[in-house]
């Protein structure tokens, strides 16, 4: 298992195998899944954190939390859709 999936996976685990299949053709969606991975990985160290500013960046990192995974909810719902382009042929029109 890709370690770079597992916080999306965890966060939407019944899009799970959806995530490996967009992750195993799409780079940038892989990068969207690593940084939303790295972004978890700071909040929970700014919350953990006994440094003055822990709060804000904390706040920060949560924010970022959020906003990445509604890009992975948004990535996931677009590969759902499929367009059809209705081709008829000349004669038909």
């Amino acid at each position: 298992m890709d370690v770079r999936l597992m916080a999306a996976k965890l966060r939407f685990p019944s899009r799970s195998q959806a995530i490996e299949e967009r992750a195993s053709r799409d780079e940038e969606f892989r990068d969207l899944c690593t940084d939303f991975r790295d972004a978890q990985a700071a909040q929970l160290h700014w919350e953990r954190s006994t440094e003055p500013e822990h709060d804000e960046r904390s706040a920060e990192y949560l924010a970022l939390v959020d906003d990445l995974a509604r890009e992975i909810a948004s990535a996931l719902d677009k590969a759902k859709i499929i367009p059809f382009h209705k081709r008829w042929p000349k004669s038909l029109r």
